[in-house]
């Protein structure tokens, strides 16, 4: 159940130690290695899309969507979504999900894609995509590559390697 004093915002820079702690604590000094973090390197999230929820003026979670391109076609990674375990399974990091696929469909992006568990993010729109059809520049479980199409038919044109926007 979601807190009735939850409130979703985009990230500023005041909130970005509570997010470093936050990710520390969740995912550990080896997040830097990790493939999705490697394509984020160098390019800064989209901060209309980056978004913090807050409960009673304390970080609970938070969410970052970054410009990268799969073979020609722009699109978002989405991630890391990070959730204070005080906070958890009370429904934030899907609300936070839905609020920045719903920010980037009105700003006219196409594809978001993420590395995740299906079982999670099926539900919000994501599905599995085939390792012949999208290919990821380090290593990362296939089954764990997921995209989600903000618009129908979008998907249809990429194809290739994922890269960071700053190598496109």
């Amino acid at each position: 159940m979601i807190s009735s004093d939850l409130l979703i915002r985009p990230e500023t820079a005041a909130d970005l130690p509570a997010i470093d702690a936050l990710h520390d604590h969740a995912f550990g000094p080896g997040r830097f290695a990790r493939t999705a973090a490697r394509l984020r390197e160098g390019v800064a999230p989209d901060p209309e899309l980056s978004l913090v929820a807050m409960v009673g003026g304390r970080l609970a979670g938070s969410v970052a969507m970054t410009p990268i391109v799969i073979g020609r076609q722009p699109a978002l990674l989405l991630g890391p979504l990070a959730v204070d375990p005080d906070f958890g399974k009370r429904g934030i990091g899907r609300r936070l999900v839905r609020e920045t696929l719903a920010r980037a469909r009105a700003a006219g992006h196409r594809l978001v894609l993420l590395v995740g568990d299906a079982p999670y993010y099926g539900p919000l729109g994501f599905r599995a995509v085939s390792p012949q059809r999208v290919t990821m520049p380090g290593p990362v479980d296939p089954r764990r590559v997921l995209i989600a199409e903000l618009i129908e038919g979008a998907f249809e044109t990429a194809e290739g390697a994922v890269r960071s926007a700053r190598l496109a």
